[in-house]
């Protein structure tokens, strides 16, 4: 598949959003505005904005507490997520459901869920939704490399293909779970894609730090399962500059492995290749100026959100039984 500039311009456009955007969560965390834990994906933007730029508007994400770029790459605001974190009126959930609860429904983002391996079954679900009603629509769900060692995991696996669903299962393999080598538990190299065949699927390993890889991969296979063809597993190699959480060092990291990596960050990879191509230097520097200005109003506008009143807080909670919340 050929890529044309307009889309080389909108996947690196979306990279440095997910990129400024998480690294001014961070700054605010230090300014103690925003408190508790989250988890960042920063070296990891290739995957959301690849599969984000290749869906459909009425697809579906799930996702885990690493969450935020793949909220934010289907769309939802940023004053939305940085005022979540930040516990704030003008937050996603009114910010009562913090960093690892990023939901925005009219996206198509269905939560980011924080027990392992929970979204998998119910990305499941909302798939054989979609089969059943003929919409063509197709549920993407995210996890990391330790997901693959939860039964769940493999529950969603071997119903999905059994029903031939339309969902995309992506394993972001950043090396880790939390702070142990997934090699160090896994008799596998590929925790993910050296699994597939004992569910008559096809191993399937690609670049997580490259955008063009990982949308080609997306553009395919979702294709192919709007069609009837089933589901995909895909695993996506990549690495998190940061550790676990706020609260990692990252000690037990090799020395020398992050500076690896760094090398092979994917907005420096992908800028790099942009101009390669042509595109002149003012084009990229007008990107990255104009997504640190969304940022930046970003910021202010989640700063000024007064935060949630007392009286909110038995809202959205209780649920009657249909569809309708109890308020």
């Amino acid at each position: 598949m050929t890529l044309g500039h307009d889309i080389r311009l909108e996947l690196y456009k979306m990279q440095l959003d997910l990129r400024y955007c998480e690294k001014r969560a961070y700054d605010l965390f230090l300014q103690n505005l925003i408190k508790g834990t989250s988890h960042l994906s920063l070296g990891q933007e290739a995957i959301a904005a690849g599969f984000g730029v290749a869906m459909r508007p009425d697809d579906w994400t799930f996702c885990t507490y690493r969450g935020h770029a793949h909220t934010l790459a289907r769309g939802a605001s940023m004053a939305g997520v940085l005022g979540e974190l930040m516990g704030r009126q003008c937050g996603l959930l009114g910010g009562k459901g913090g960093s690892m609860h990023l939901t925005e429904v009219t996206k198509g983002a269905m939560g980011s869920y924080a027990i392992i391996g929970a979204h998998l079954p119910v990305a499941a679900g909302a798939a054989w939704s979609a089969q059943y009603r003929g919409t063509e629509q197709v549920a993407v769900c995210f996890f990391g490399d330790g997901t693959t060692n939860i039964g769940a995991f493999h529950e969603a696996l071997n119903f999905s293909v059994i029903w031939k669903l339309p969902v995309i299962f992506v394993c972001e393999n950043n090396l880790y779970m939390e702070y142990t080598p997934i090699s160090s538990v896994t008799a596998v190299e590929h925790p993910a894609a050296d699994r597939a065949s004992a569910y008559n699927l096809e191993k399937i390993v690609v670049d997580g730090n490259d955008a063009d890889e990982v949308y080609r991969t997306a553009v395919k296979y979702m294709e192919r399962a709007r069609k009837g063809g089933g589901p995909a597993l895909i695993e996506c190699m990549t690495y998190r500059h940061s550790g676990h959480s706020r609260a990692d060092p990252g000690k037990y990291r090799p020395e020398g492995e992050l500076d690896r990596w760094l090398e092979r960050d994917p907005i420096k990879i992908y800028r790099e290749r942009l101009l390669g191509l042509g595109i002149v230097e003012a084009t990229l520097a007008d990107i990255e100026g104009e997504s640190m200005r969304k940022v930046d109003e970003a910021t202010e506008a989640a700063k000024v959100s007064p935060v949630p009143t007392l009286d909110a807080i038995d809202k959205n909670v209780w649920a009657d039984g249909s569809t309708a919340w109890r308020n």
